[in-house]
């Protein structure tokens, strides 16, 4: 943000100079306002964040317990055999915008299912474990896209919060400081051309006696 120029008393001066602080307070209310709305937003998603963290941690406890029973019930040879015919992981997620900020939503994972073919875990922890890490990954991807959220808000209400700091501080009150100095040498200007003007019409009304014997 630059300061206000040093501008040359006159009436286009003060024209310019008042349509600029317009501008600026306008600006700051037009920012204030999308500073309120985003800290709302990012609030909601401070809070889905802390939500879907304790998801996903849970889920990952959950899938880790039953990876574990499984593994001493089968042993690691029967876990290389369960996830041998596992694909790979999908995820997707669409976008939102709040204030021109876009954002990621609605997160989803998807885990192929196993071919009629294909190998079943060998016991039963397996085969539960199977289905814990597949809501893992569903509870990490939204997740993810909660956390991803609230930095994109949250760095764009500390953008916001600087740029209305910047006009309130910085270039409304030089405007405004401005804009005094050009009206006072305007109105002083304007007084002291008044009085060379009442001179001026007292020396004319005086001319006709100077010189004019009693």
């Amino acid at each position: 943000m630059t300061s206000a120029p040093g501008v040359p008393p006159s009436r286009a001066a003060r024209l310019r100079l008042r349509h600029s602080l317009d501008v600026a307070l306008r600006g700051a209310d037009l920012l204030e306002r999308k500073l309120r709305i985003l800290r709302a937003r990012h609030e909601g998603l401070l809070r889905a964040e802390e939500s879907r963290a304790r998801e996903w941690h849970d889920s990952v406890r959950a899938a880790e317990t039953w990876l574990l029973r499984g593994l001493l019930l089968g042993g690691e040879h029967a876990l290389e055999t369960a996830a041998e015919s596992v694909g790979d992981a999908e995820v997707a997620w669409g976008e939102e915008s709040a204030m021109g900020v876009r954002h990621p939503s609605l997160a989803s994972c998807r885990v192929p299912d196993r071919s009629p073919d294909a190998a079943t875990p060998r016991n039963t922890a397996l085969i539960r474990a199977e289905a814990a890490y597949r809501e893992a990954l569903r509870a990490g991807a939204e997740y993810a896209a909660a956390r991803t959220a609230a930095r994109l808000i949250g760095a764009e209400v500390a953008h916001t919060r600087r740029r209305v700091r910047a006009l309130r501080r910085h270039w409304i009150p030089q405007l405004e400081e401005s804009l005094a100095r050009v009206v006072f040498a305007l109105e002083q200007a304007e007084h002291e051309d008044a009085v060379r003007r009442r001179w001026a019409a007292g020396v004319a009304a005086d001319g006709p006696e100077i010189g004019r014997r009693p």
